[in-house]
């Protein structure tokens, strides 16, 4: 496992899933306001996903509803991605691209084939547009002020050499 994280790792075995996943859950949904993924999630409405990092020993369970995530009690899951604390940073980061990341089998999908599917391909096509979160956080009002300050002072490269890593 890479040191930086080690953090994570840690924390993930200390907390009980329940929380991570009422937190991820919460973290998701600001990150998907504004992108085209999350318009996608409307086909997935009342899927239960699970995240399952073995060598933490983690199962987060998310259900969706109206197209967003949401802790779901218990362990049952219609899809479950499973693999290593690594590749799910490598699939987050965008460090790795996702179909390598499967067909490579570091990461494996089970369940329903279909909702799978659906989910891998969603995690494919994946793509953050800072500037259409900024715009659905912040509103019309805002939004314009905050982008041409962040364009002006070249914080915009910064945004995009982050996400691109």
């Amino acid at each position: 496992m890479r040191l930086q994280l080690l953090p994570l790792s840690l924390l993930l075995k200390s907390l009980p899933d329940a929380v991570h996943s009422e937190l991820l859950s919460r973290l998701f949904n600001h990150l998907l306001k504004g992108q085209y993924i999350a318009d996608q999630l409307h086909e997935l409405d009342g899927k239960r996903l699970a995240i399952a990092i073995g060598d933490t020993h983690t199962e987060l369970v998310f259900t969706i509803r109206d197209g967003r995530l949401a802790r779901a009690p218990g362990k049952a899951w219609d899809v479950r991605i499973k693999g290593r604390l690594e590749e799910f940073w490598l699939l987050a980061t965008r460090s790795e691209d996702p179909d390598t990341l499967f067909f490579a089998r570091r990461l494996n999908i089970e369940g329903e084939t279909e909702t799978g599917l659906y989910v891998k391909n969603l995690l494919d096509g994946m793509d953050f547009d800072w500037r259409a979160h900024v715009q659905a956080v912040a509103g019309p009002r805002l939004a314009p002020f905050i982008l041409r300050a962040v364009e002006r002072l070249q914080l915009d490269r910064r945004v995009q050499a982050v996400i691109a890593h």
